[in-house]
């Protein structure tokens, strides 16, 4: 759960300062992802841990009125996890991050490995601890199923889960980080000396994607108006991940991916402006079709 709290200053040190605003949201990246997939039509079940107390029961509920399937959702005992986000008047954040329940996801629960053999895509980021989201993509390598990674929050990838990615998808910040490449080109050659396809996100630029074997493909970004860019990346990622599955052909899925984002970062909020698979199409239609 997000908690953010918007002051005309950030707080120094010991300081006390009076907020202007303060509002909950349900958050997460794996939340985020989950709706943004659903949203852009893919039937999507999602595995992680909410806490057996109110934000628990706030955040399974808006998964639910989403139409992400929360059955490999558990309840753990104790609280959910949370974001402590300070916001500016100038739009510049600080936060805090306390896993809670996230920190419980060390392994897959009974039926878990079920689901995932049951997918078409696993999608993963880095917000539950490690050893869960190895064995994770490990499940998926061994039942056959495609495996995308946001590498997010940054941190070393170990080659027990790079050996099992087919497809990474980090913003260009990240890909700087794992690589040490500040160019995406540079860096994205560098990743695909350890994983088969990457696409990395370029904000207002677009994307870049890369394979083994081909040549580069750079797919510019909607020229919009942004209102709101909270939850640009993850729906780019969650509507890409859907079309993946659908075995949708790279550049056509990019491009649809980034309707889905322009659309998304006109809108105030985070899940709540995440659009649905005919917003999408409508707008990805008019690019192919405009003069």
């Amino acid at each position: 759960m997000d908690l953010v709290a918007t002051v005309p200053t950030a707080p120094a040190l010991g300081e006390t300062v009076t907020g202007t605003a303060f509002r909950t949201v349900p958050g997460g990246k794996g939340a985020n992802q989950a709706v943004a997939a659903a949203r852009a039509g893919g039937v999507t079940h999602m595995i992680g841990a909410v806490g057996d107390d109110e934000f628990g029961q706030e955040m399974r509920a808006a998964l639910d009125e989403s139409g992400v399937d929360t059955g490999g959702l558990r309840t753990a005992e104790g609280a959910s996890g949370i974001a402590h986000i300070t916001v500016d008047g100038k739009g510049a954040n600080s936060i805090i991050v306390v896993p809670g329940a996230n920190a419980t996801v060390t392994g897959l629960a009974a039926d878990d490995e079920e689901r995932i053999a049951r997918a078409d895509a696993l999608l993963l980021q880095l917000e539950t601890p490690m050893q869960g989201v190895v064995a994770a993509a490990r499940a998926a390598r061994a039942h056959g199923t495609r495996t995308v990674l946001t590498p997010a929050p940054t941190q070393p990838l170990p080659p027990e889960l790079l050996d099992t990615i087919d497809l990474l998808v980090p913003n260009e910040h990240e890909a700087a980080a794992l690589t040490g490449e500040r160019d995406p080109h540079a860096a994205a050659d560098a990743l695909l000396a350890r994983v088969p396809e990457v696409v990395i996100t370029l904000g207002a630029r677009g994307c870049l994607y890369a394979a083994r074997g081909r040549a580069p493909v750079t797919v510019p970004a909607y020229e919009v108006e942004a209102v709101d860019t909270t939850a640009a990346g993850d729906t780019f990622v969650g509507a890409l991940c859907t079309a993946y599955a659908e075995g949708v052909a790279m550049p056509e899925a990019l491009a649809w991916a980034s309707a889905a984002s322009a659309l998304a970062v006109q809108r105030p909020g985070a899940s709540s402006s995440m659009p649905t698979r005919a917003e999408i199409t409508t707008l990805s239609r008019q690019r192919t079709t405009a003069p």
